[in-house]
């Protein structure tokens, strides 16, 4: 079994390794190396790169975990990404790269106006800060079950990841970033391959009897027709398509990558062989799940509880996000803890860094107008400190917020990025005008009206909108501001 020492030998030897990479990409960088790459990334490192960068650690975790209660349901919604990266590949990929987009929420000033432009990119540093944050809260969680540490030991453990994703991303920005995320997706990806082959090993059973075996458990479902269940199929499929949409398509993390290849046909290309890679890959974390708790249940393992209230009474249950670190660090032996705790360091800062870049860029490039100062590195390091800080006080803040951080993660993303949704389909697919003014207003009530009308739903008729709140939340984006185009008033900046 692994110790703390040899633990912490291997995250820093990991780390050693990305500040290589940082070393190597940041030497003959300029100005515009951090927010565009000079656009020289090759497609096929970006591709495989980004993979790691949309998995993180709640792929790693969370998704293993939901197989316990959910089954394969969750493969509903990644075929809806998949249909909704063909969007990204063939709608937005071309428009961008017409327009010549450094930070794509210039786009909506272009088409609507000023104040349409800002409110975009707010609800992008929302999105992505809140998300980025619970994706490391995540991963430092597994931290904590490595080290055998308690919550208050969190603080610490996020200020020091945040200063070494700082170290190496703050000189040459997404031009490390595509490449530390092809390390980071390749260790990400071994840890599972090779966790599903050591427990292959020790059941000694074949494919299709593990199938079998699923089935009698209950584990190979990937089919819910019941309307009223939040992981109904076609409430899946479909969030799942604007879900890959607004956050990747709408997401200047994803998206910012995209724009470092050489042309819109590299760009697309991209795109696309994405789209088919991270489906595969993620189906590969469910059936890791499934093999998890098979192996517990053929050999009787008592598996980590926790313990909550529910509906005023204390209840106890499986607790789904410590079942892969639980099991991998005393049941599996050492290969495949270490290939675990690579994992999770590589897990670790694929869920934060490139997201602190794509939040220094966006708000470098929508409010602070870098590309006219006359002080831009000065000013790109604040910001991507300031944004640090964010992240640490959101990790902080959600401590304590339970286990299926997978849940939280889309829940709060189907409230965050429905503006951004509605806003940019309005755009694209209409010729419609705006009252530029209203874009805030509409934008900001929107999470709100689609909060009640959520919560209306499930206690009056029992209906699980589930991560379908990101239509609706359009749609009422899309209303709302159709409406305020007939308020004859006008606000000048």
């Amino acid at each position: 079994m692994l110790t703390p020492t040899s633990i912490a030998l291997l995250i820093a030897g990991y780390f050693c390794v990305l500040l290589i990479i940082a070393y190597l990409t940041g030497r003959k960088s300029d100005k515009a190396s951090f927010f565009t790459g000079n656009n020289q990334s090759p497609w096929l490192v970006v591709s495989y790169g980004m993979i790691g960068a949309a998995l993180s650690a709640v792929t790693f975790v969370s998704i293993p975990g939901s197989v316990q209660t959910k089954g394969f349901f969750a493969a509903q919604f990644f075929v809806g990404n998949m249909v909704g990266y063909l969007f990204i590949t063939f709608v937005l990929i071309p428009l961008y790269y017409k327009l010549k987009l450094v930070s794509i929420y210039s786009y909506l000033e272009n088409r609507f106006g000023w104040f349409s432009y800002k409110t975009g990119s707010f609800f992008f540093l929302v999105s992505q800060s809140f998300g980025a944050g619970l994706r490391m809260l995540l991963a430092i969680k597994i931290l904590q079950v490595l080290f055998d540490l308690d919550n208050s030991h969190m603080w610490w453990l996020a200020v020091l990841f945040l200063v070494l994703i700082f170290l190496y991303t703050f000189k040459a920005g997404i031009k490390t970033i595509v490449w530390t995320d092809l390390l980071q997706t390749t260790f990400l990806l071994l840890a599972a391959l090779s966790i599903v082959w050591v427990i292959f090993s020790k059941m000694q059973l074949g494919f299709g009897e593990i199938v079998d075996l699923g089935t009698e458990k209950g584990y190979w479902k990937w089919y819910d027709g019941d309307v009223k269940s939040g992981t109904y199929f076609w409430k899946q499929f479909i969030s799942g398509i604007l879900i890959a949409m607004a956050m990747m398509g709408l997401d200047q993390n994803m998206m910012q990558k995209s724009l470092t290849c050489k042309n819109v046909r590299e760009a697309q290309k991209n795109t696309f062989v994405f789209s088919f890679s991270v489906g595969i890959a993620q189906i590969l974390f469910l059936f890791l799940g499934m093999m998890l708790f098979l192996f517990a249940d053929v050999n009787s393992i008592e598996l980590p509880t926790k313990t909550f209230e529910q509906n005023g009474e204390m209840v106890t249950a499986i607790a789904t996000d410590k079942v892969l670190p639980y099991l991998t660090l005393n049941h599996f032996g050492i290969f495949a803890s270490i290939m675990f705790v690579l994992g999770t360091a590589a897990a670790a800062f694929s869920s934060v860094d490139s997201a602190l870049t794509a939040l220094t860029t966006s708000f470098c490039y929508d409010f602070l107008g870098i590309e006219k100062r006359k002080n831009p590195t000065q000013l790109k390091t604040i910001t991507h400190i300031g944004f640090s800080l964010v992240m640490l006080l959101i990790i902080l803040a959600f401590q304590n917020s339970g286990d299926n951080v997978f849940d939280l993660i889309f829940g709060l993303a189907g409230y965050t990025y429905s503006p951004l949704l509605g806003l940019f389909l309005l755009g694209i697919f209409t010729k419609v005008k705006l009252n530029d003014w209203s874009v805030p207003v509409a934008c900001l009530a929107t999470p709100v009206i689609a909060y009640f009308m959520n919560n209306y739903l499930n206690a009056t008729y029992g209906f699980n909108i589930g991560f379908l709140t990101i239509f609706t939340g359009a749609v009422i984006t899309i209303i709302l501001l159709l409406l305020f185009k007939f308020i004859p008033f006008k606000v000048e900046r």
